[in-house]
C-alpha cells in the first residue's frame, strides 16, 4: 500500500518519522509494519504460476514493472519471486528455470519505508526501490521517464497498484482517483489492481477520529462510493481505454486482484497474451 500526500505535492504527514504502531497514524497509508497483518503470500497465492509467460509469449527483452505504493517491499519481493517462479528458491534471476527477465521499478512517498525496502532488497540489480509522490508531476514525469529511457521504452509492461486506490481516493479525492488510474493505464500495458472495498474507508476514518485528527479531507465528500471494485473496474475500462483480462479471486481480507489490459496499444515487444490459463 501506498503514501501519496495531499494537494499533489510531496506533503510530509505528521511525526512520519515516529509512527509507532498505531495503524492510524498513517493517514497515507505508510504502515510501518503493514505486511505482518496482510501478508504477500494472501496475494501471490491468486496469481497463476507462468502469468508472465502468458501475457508475453514473444517478449524477447527485459520487462518492465512499476508497483506503486510498495510501503517497504515486502511484497514487491513476493510479486517479482512468485513471476518468475523463484519463490520456492534463493537463487539468482539468472537461475534455471527463472523465466523471463523482469525489471520492476518500486515507489512509495515515504523516504524511511523506502530505505528498508533497500536495505532488505534480495535482487538489488532487478528490483529498483525510490521515494516518489505519485501525485506530484512535476517529480513524477522525468523521474519515470528518466527510468524508462534506459531501456529504450516509453511505458510499462505491468503495474502493480495493491491497496493503494483508497489512499489516493481519500487524500485526493474523486477528481484525484480518477487522474490515478488515467496515469497507470497511460504508463502501463497491464495492470494489476487491489482496490480496498469502502468499509476500509470508514476503518480509515474512524482510526483517524480515534487519534483526535482532522478527518480525511474528501471523505465526505465524496461521490464515488460503494462497490469500489466495481467503480474501479468502470473508470478503467470506460474513461482509460483498458479491458478487464480476469479477476484472480478475492484475499481473506476481502480485496479483488483484477487484472486489466491497455486496448490502445500491443505490448511492446510482444504479440499481446491473455491470461487464459
Amino acid at each position: 500500500p501506498g503514501a501519496h500526500g495531499s494537494s499533489g505535492k510531496m506533503a510530509a504527514p505528521m511525526d512520519r518519522g515516529s509512527r509507532g504502531a498505531e495503524p492510524g497514524a498513517a493517514p497515507y497509508g505508510n504502515f510501518p509494519n503493514y505486511s505482518r497483518f496482510h501478508p504477500p503470500e494472501g496475494r501471490v497465492s491468486l496469481l497463476p504460476q507462468g502469468l508472465l509467460r502468458s501475457l508475453f509469449p514473444a517478449a524477447t527483452r527485459p520487462l518492465l514493472g512499476l508497483d506503486v505504493g510498495c510501503n517497504s517491499g515486502e511484497l514487491s519481493v513476493a510479486l517479482y519471486q512468485h513471476l518468475l517462479g523463484l519463490q520456492d528458491s534463493n537463487s539468482s534471476p539468472e537461475a534455471p528455470g527463472a523465466g523471463r527477465e523482469l525489471k520492476l521499478l518500486c515507489c512509495d512517498i515515504d523516504p524511511e519505508l523506502i530505505r528498508r525496502a533497500q536495505q532488505s532488497s534480495p535482487f538489488p540489480a532487478s528490483i529498483s526501490f525510490a521515494s516518489l509522490d505519485i501525485m506530484d508531476s512535476r517529480a513524477r514525469e522525468p523521474f519515470l521517464s528518466s527510468y524508462l529511457q534506459r531501456f529504450g521504452r516509453s511505458s510499462f509492461d505491468i503495474g502493480f497498484c495493491m491497496s493503494v486506490t483508497m489512499w489516493i481516493h481519500l487524500n485526493h479525492g474523486d477528481r484525484g482517483l480518477l487522474d490515478f488510474l488515467a496515469l497507470l493505464a497511460s504508463l502501463c500495458t497491464f495492470l494489476l489492481v487491489e482496490p480496498q472495498p469502502w468499509k476500509c474507508y470508514r476503518a480509515a476514518a474512524r482510526r483517524l477520529r480515534r487519534l483526535g485528527r482532522d478527518d480525511f479531507e474528501h471523505f465526505r465528500s465524496l461521490r464515488i462510493s460503494g462497490d469500489m471494485a466495481a467503480s474501479v473496474t468502470r473508470i478503467l475500462t470506460r474513461d482509460c481505454a483498458m479491458e478487464l483480462v480476469r479477476s484472480f479471486g478475492s484475499t481473506s481480507w476481502d480485496r479483488s486482484l483484477l487484472l486489466f489490459k491497455s486496448t490502445s496499444a500491443p505490448p511492446e515487444g510482444s504479440d499481446g497474451g491473455t491470461a487464459s490459463q
